[in-house]
């Protein structure tokens, strides 16, 4: 799972392109703050940058690894189980810390499919999107990387995950594809 908003598309551009086969492994979430039509154009720049098929969610497609999928602009992103199996959900409902989509939703359901199974990064943004589902997740057994705020844009998302205590790991921009490849291989959180 990753979210992002404001500086987050350069951002996730950095961090989609090194993560490699760390995306053939899990399924890749992903919650940028932005209109309709926009995420269809990040999702096309995100699959040149990571070589991998890119693209916006669809309702009720399963979640499989290999894939990284974008939550639609202006519709909130979450993931249920269905017959056992971990999918799409779409839900055009009311906005979320002022966004839609939001980060949140996408981890507060994130932490109910997958429970301690799921990484979280979150990237630069404005406000603090993301904390409230961050701290299920947590509870869950999940885990949570931010971008520290040197190299952020701006540093509310990360920032608020940050000060409630619930990051394994802030780190520099430049470092958290690496941190999430080292713990795909192993390495704790």
């Amino acid at each position: 799972m990753i979210g992002s908003s404001t500086g987050g598309p350069q951002a996730l551009n950095e961090v989609i392109a090194q993560l490699g086969r760390v995306i053939d492994q899990v399924p890749v979430l992903i919650t940028q703050h932005m209109p309709p039509t926009f995420t269809t154009i990040l999702a096309e720049h995100l699959s040149r940058a990571s070589g991998r098929t890119v693209r916006e969610a669809q309702d009720g497609e399963p979640v499989v690894a290999g894939r990284v999928y974008v939550a639609p602009g202006a519709i909130h992103m979450q993931v249920a189980r269905r017959d056992g199996n971990p999918v799409i959900v779409l839900r055009d409902g009311p906005l979320v810390n002022f966004c839609k989509p939001a980060v949140d939703p996408l981890l507060s359901t994130a932490a109910q499919v997958w429970g301690g199974a799921t990484l979280c990064v979150i990237l630069t943004g404005m406000g603090s999107d993301g904390a409230k589902g961050a701290a299920e997740l947590v509870a869950a057994g999940g885990s949570v990387i931010a971008q520290d705020e040197a190299s952020s844009v701006v540093w509310g998302m990360p920032g608020a995950v940050a000060q409630a205590g619930l990051c394994s790991a802030i780190l520099p921009l430049g470092q958290i594809a690496q941190k999430v490849t080292r713990i795909f291989s192993g390495e704790r959180s």
